[in-house]
């Protein structure tokens, strides 16, 4: 690949940017690879479920409606609890206003599980649309997969399998009067029932069920809004959070101390290079170098640091910050070797031990070589292998660190690209390590690689590829 193939593959990488979670075309591509038989990766895009509860006329509609509103870029659906109303037998319909709307038992919670569960595995359902007229779901709604689904309802916090399924729980909290007041505008409006009936059914039924069921969920909220739908600053807020959320990987939902570096068309170029098999080993190292400092220079953010004052040139005074001095780097034998220039360009002078650790498919324990510092234990440590796939050797390198004393929070694994099944080995067995890596993978094949991959990462960087080799030899 000569200079002009690689800025028009630059350029043409820009045309396709596939992120967050509209990724219809890369999914066709996805489904065209044999997939690994782990469950762990076999990753589809989850979507981002809020919980919305609050006392009847809360105002939860409303903050919903404000929610979808502001994200209009994305595809969100809403589902009403009030769906999923119990339907009234002939016998029942006769003593209608003895019946309790406001308790948990007046909800098929079961068929409100099985729907939640398609739709957060990517299935279109049929959601009831209950009358409260004629008291039966006799309508049905087609509601598709979306990126983020509404779940609102009285009691949806009440049971927790429903609670379990949202990652944003949201409790509208709204004076009890005001609540009465809509209470009786709405069913007098909208469901033609006469005032009295409505007071009498207050007293009798919502007002006990409001404090018996519906305020103990209140303590299961992550966000508490006041005033409902008019608390414009709570809900951009919360849409503000809820846009950074979508913004990440699913892992990174799972693992607080997962770390992707946001995504740019330039990062996606350099991605599509140094994946290319054609790729010749010059621009393979160049733009392989690139990712690789772009990792280093983010991990080097999650260290510590203190803040300090300097003196300009000019005689101001600059408020800045002190940069982690006790720092090492670590290199797993021979990939992460690679990666030691872009970190001694970053931090000059840094000490860097090396490990080197057998692979033969998907056992990564056997332990064959280590230098480290002798000061290690004292020090944040920066390991680096530009490929996480199984863990195995990522877990056999950081159990030799801990064991050495480095405690587990001071170790920062900076890697190229990592699959599903490494970050959940090591995520689980670590989870006070920092995880940086540049983008998550589909997942490992049969014989343990990662897929789309790059190949043998040290082969291709230290020239000692065999196809390589002889692709240079033939074009001399």
């Amino acid at each position: 690949m000569d200079a002009k193939s690689a800025v028009e593959l630059m350029e043409s990488s820009n045309e396709v940017h596939f992120s967050g979670f509209h990724m219809d075309g890369f999914e066709q591509r996805k489904a065209s690879i044999e997939q690994p038989t782990t469950s762990e990766t076999d990753m589809y895009e989850q979507p981002f479920v809020i919980g919305v509860a609050g006392g009847a006329a809360s105002g939860k509609t409303a903050v919903c409606d404000m929610i979808i509103q502001q994200l209009h870029d994305q595809r969100v659906v809403l589902v009403n609890q009030d769906s999923f109303y119990n339907n009234f037998s002939e016998e029942e319909l006769t003593r209608v206003q003895d019946y309790n709307f406001d308790h948990p038992d007046a909800f098929d919670t079961e068929q409100l599980l099985r729907v939640m569960d398609k739709l957060k595995h990517g299935e279109a359902v049929d959601i009831p649309k209950y009358d409260f007229k004629t008291y039966k779901s006799d309508v049905l709604r087609r509601v598709n997969p979306s990126d983020v689904i509404i779940l609102e309802g009285i009691l949806v916090f009440h049971d927790q399998r429903v609670r379990e399924l949202m990652n944003m729980k949201i409790f509208v909290d709204t004076d009890a009067d005001v609540r009465l007041a809509r209470r009786i505008r709405r069913d007098t409006n909208e469901k033609g029932r006469d005032i009295g009936a409505v007071l009498d059914q207050y007293s009798k039924f919502v007002k006990p069920a409001f404090d018996d069921f519906i305020l103990p969920t209140k303590k299961y909220a992550d966000i508490i809004i006041p005033r409902g739908g008019d608390n414009h600053v709570a809900i951009d807020l919360i849409v503000q959070h809820i846009r950074t959320k979508l913004g990440q990987h699913d892992l990174c939902k799972i693992y607080p101390n997962l770390y992707v570096i946001q995504s740019t068309f330039q990062i996606r170029g350099m991605h599509t290079l140094i994946r290319d098999a054609q790729t010749t080993k010059h621009d393979f190292v160049f733009y392989s170098d690139r990712l690789i400092r772009l990792v280093v220079e983010h991990g080097l953010g999650h260290l510590p640091f203190t803040e300090k004052q300097v003196l300009t040139p000019t005689g101001s005074v600059y408020t800045g910050v002190d940069f982690c001095k006790r720092l090492c780097g670590v290199s797993v034998i021979r990939s992460g070797e690679s990666m030691e220039n872009a970190l001694r360009a970053c931090c000059k002078g840094i000490k860097i031990g090396k490990i080197l650790i057998h692979r033969e498919g998907d056992n990564g324990q056997q332990l064959i070589y280590e230098k480290l510092p002798n000061d290690i234990s004292d020090r944040h440590v920066l390991l680096l292998d530009p490929i996480l796939g199984t863990g195995n050797s990522a877990v056999q390198a950081i159990s030799l660190l801990i064991r050495k004393g480095v405690p587990e929070s001071n170790i920062i694994f900076l890697n190229l690209i990592s699959a599903p099944k490494g970050v959940h080995v090591v995520c689980k067995s670590f989870p006070r390590i920092k995880i940086v890596t540049s983008e998550i993978e589909i997942g490992l094949n049969e014989d343990f690689r990662v897929i789309p991959g790059m190949g043998e990462f040290g082969d291709r960087y230290f020239g000692t590829d065999d196809d390589d080799e002889q692709m240079v030899v033939s074009t001399q």
